[in-house]
């Protein structure tokens, strides 16, 4: 690719600014714009010393290529002014698409789990050969000659069928944007789109029923705990310092696998990490050793220990992935409870899972909601949070101005969830927490 300089209009996106970095470490000149409000994929960006700019039109100089956010329409002043100068322009999955092509692509589909798999297939792959990769947590990082490329794709609004890539795992199929897909089989039809635009093989997770149907032109390969698997973890142990098992191709022992992560989930985003190792016949101890020394992803069950308390960060915000996140919680820190506090993302998903919710949150030993976060897309609905709690036994409302009912918990664990600004809520918590005085 020549160098070039990238223009990013909404730079500390998730996304964006992963793309941003990947860029950058191959050698281009970027810079963007966005709101002045501090969003946590900025510390990277500054990290690299790229410059972030508020919006306006007079940031556009002739010759940048500019690469819009998904967010913003095409009134936005500064794709306006883009258009007006004649500058090539951009959706993010549009390039994304492109860039990709020169690599042994991997990506990661589905409604939950996307953002997991793809960092610890990024980080794996990344310890045994040059790997690119575009995380949806804001993490990018580009390698010049690299052999492998591995990005989280996103199917709201149909935008992975931008990609073609060479392998895609699909970790589910779920009806989670209300907002935009009509039903389940909407959803069905965007993947199975998708499916038949990966060149080499798919690998699903083999308990989705949708992912069960799909039909593609290259081979679907399935793993899982099940019998019927192409791809199995037979003997799992799950304890309180990770999750191990082994892993089996067709009944061929692939190897034993240990990845110091929590909850059912990582044993199948481990499995489907090994799945693509495989077929590209990696050494399985290689991967055995990059999968046990994982570290995480931003704000996928982030920890920190404060005063006696535990503090959970995660975006989990679909009743599958708190079920998932709580389930985590339980299996590192069984004899503390769990104080589930979450924040519900957009009026159309809350209604929509309205009953999921009540189910899900009821598994936490306290539960407090936070008012609905609602985003641009939305700005009002025939839901509150009031509405959830009624149904939870013990649950409450909780503010951003009084976070004092927390402050009853000790020697516990405190799991903030939510896709909107949930963090708020965490840190005005640890202020008080902070400015108690208390014997541990």
């Amino acid at each position: 690719m020549t160098e070039a300089t990238y223009y990013f209009i909404g730079i500390k996106g998730s996304g964006m600014s992963a793309l941003a970095l990947v860029l950058h470490d191959l050698g281009h000149k970027v810079l963007g714009s966005d709101i002045t409000q501090y969003t946590f994929t900025q510390k990277g960006l500054a990290a690299a010393g790229i410059t972030m700019l508020p919006f306006d039109p007079a940031n556009l100089k002739p010759g940048y290529t500019v690469i819009a956010g998904n967010s913003f329409t095409d009134d936005h002043p500064e794709i306006k002014q883009a258009k007006a100068m004649g500058l090539t322009i951009y959706r993010y999955h549009e390039f994304l698409g492109q860039l990709i092509k020169g690599y042994t692509s991997i990506g990661v589909a589905g409604a939950h789990g996307k953002t997991s798999t793809t960092g610890l297939l990024a980080h794996t792959l990344s310890g045994v050969a040059k790997t690119s990769y575009l995380i949806g947590d804001g993490t990018g990082k580009g390698v010049r000659d690299s052999k492998f490329f591995v990005f989280e794709a996103d199917e709201y609004r149909r935008h992975f069928l931008a990609y073609h890539p060479d392998y895609m795992i699909m970790t589910n199929i779920d009806f989670d944007h209300p907002d935009y897909y009509h039903g389940f089989e909407d959803v069905y039809d965007a993947f199975e789109t998708e499916a038949n635009q990966v060149q080499k093989a798919i690998v699903a997770w083999g308990d989705d029923p949708w992912l069960r149907k799909l039909k593609a032109k290259v081979p679907v390969y399935y793993y899982g705990t099940s019998d019927r698997d192409d791809f199995q973890a037979r003997n799992v142990d799950r304890d309180t310092k990770g999750s191990s098992f082994d892993a089996y191709f067709h009944d061929q022992l692939i190897g034993h696998f240990f990845v110091p992560l929590f909850g059912e989930h990582s044993v199948l985003n481990a499995l489907a990490v090994v799945a693509v190792a495989h077929m590209e016949k990696l050494d399985a101890g290689l991967i055995a050793r990059e999968l046990g020394n994982f570290g995480g992803v931003k704000r996928r069950f982030a920890e920190k220990d404060l005063k006696d308390m535990i503090i959970v960060d995660d975006y989990a915000h679909h009743p599958n992935e708190i079920k998932a996140t709580l389930d985590a919680a339980r299996q590192k820190y069984p004899d503390k409870a769990i104080i589930a506090v979450f924040q519900p993302h957009t009026y159309s998903r809350t209604k929509a899972y309205e009953p999921q919710y009540v189910q899900v949150l009821s598994q936490a030993d306290q539960t407090f909601l936070t008012p609905i976060f609602s985003s641009a897309r939305e700005k009002n609905g025939n839901i509150r949070s009031e509405d959830v709690v009624a149904q939870i036994k013990g649950a409450a409302v909780i503010h951003q101005e009084d976070m004092r009912p927390l402050l009853k918990f000790h020697h516990a664990v405190v799991v903030f969830m939510g896709a909107g600004d949930i963090q708020k809520y965490e840190k005005a918590y640890e202020s008080l927490l902070n400015e108690e005085s208390f014997t541990k």
